[in-house]
């Protein structure tokens, strides 16, 4: 017998005409007797999904873009105004401002948290794998925004906040964080950094398991130190989930509004008069409902443009590993 005639594996038998029969009545088919109320029995399970999707998402999103168009106060009927709020809302000149407060704060809080969570990943991945430590990082995320926002104006009062005090100890003076135009974006940016970066860390870190360890072990080999592997190695192979982390923090950057309510109410002077805090000011301080949902509207197109780019950014990241 010559080599090129020994088998190089061993196949399986193919099955008998027996067993395929065995095996086709084994497979559920879906339209037996036996099955038609199994999706009569879906359509009751989903029933209660799709009646509150419908009741408090998809009914007040299409209200919302109505009234947009129309001039409605609290004690009146809405009447049709066609686009004169969208005109009104390039002219005034306090929708650009928080606009631009807006933008200010989601460029602090966002590079804040990406650098915050990036090195809690990247310790958590490559020094601990404590369980406890991840449950405690994310732990701040669980935490109400009220309740976030109430605790760290205690602590950065500018007189009996513990924030200080520390500042005083030290030898310096006092810092107005939530009472001067300076320090009072800053700060809620700080807060918001502080409750998003765990749940922001454990995406990081997830994208990190998916790296092989192999490498790193050639990084190593070839003589490269820790700092550059992590530049020329794991930020290239996390662009996909960093594309994704950004967005998502920017998507939520924007909608902020619990923190800026509890901790400054858009103060000292409308400094921290962030979009969603003009919008709540418009519906439910002047009762402004048709002006208040054409802002929604704009922020809510906003929005759209950040998911499309994120969209893009995704299929580029993915072109190039491919």
């Amino acid at each position: 017998m010559t080599i090129s005639n020994v088998p190089t594996a061993i196949e399986p038998p193919a099955p008998s005409g027996r067993a395929q029969r065995r095996r086709s009545r084994r497979q559920v088919n879906a339209f037996a007797p036996s099955h038609r109320g199994d999706a009569r029995l879906a359509w009751i399970l989903v029933a209660p999904a799709m009646i509150g999707f419908l009741v408090f998402a998809l009914y007040p999103t299409l209200r919302g873009v109505y009234l947009s168009f129309t001039d409605y106060r609290l004690l009146s009927s809405p009447t049709w105004i066609g686009v004169q709020n969208f005109v009104e809302l390039f002219q005034d000149d306090t929708f650009w401002q928080s606009l631009g407060i807006t933008v200010y704060f989601v460029l602090i809080a966002v590079a804040l948290t990406l650098v915050v969570s990036l090195m809690t990943a990247a310790v958590l991945h490559r020094v601990t794998k404590s369980t406890v430590l991840r449950g405690l990082i994310i732990l701040p995320f669980l935490i109400s925004g009220v309740v976030a926002a109430t605790v760290w104006s205690w602590m950065l009062d500018a007189q009996l906040g513990i924030v200080n005090q520390l500042v005083h100890a030290l030898g310096g003076d006092g810092i107005r964080f939530l009472t001067s135009r300076e320090w009072a974006i800053p700060s809620l940016a700080l807060i918001h950094v502080w409750k998003n970066m765990g749940y922001t860390s454990i995406i990081i870190f997830a994208g990190l398991q998916t790296i092989p360890p192999s490498i790193y072990e050639a990084g190593r080999i070839d003589g490269a130190s820790e700092p550059k592997m992590f530049f020329r190695l794991t930020l290239p192979l996390l662009r996909p989930i960093l594309a994704l982390v950004v967005v998502l923090n920017v998507i939520g950057a924007f909608q902020v509004f619990d923190i800026v309510s509890v901790a400054t109410k858009g103060g000292p002077a409308h400094a921290s008069n962030v979009l969603q805090m003009y919008i709540y000011q418009k519906a439910f301080g002047q009762f402004d409902f048709g002006y208040a949902s054409a802002m929604s509207l704009a922020l809510f197109a906003i929005l759209i443009v950040i998911t499309f780019v994120q969209m893009r950014l995704l299929r580029a990241s993915e072109s190039d590993n491919a």
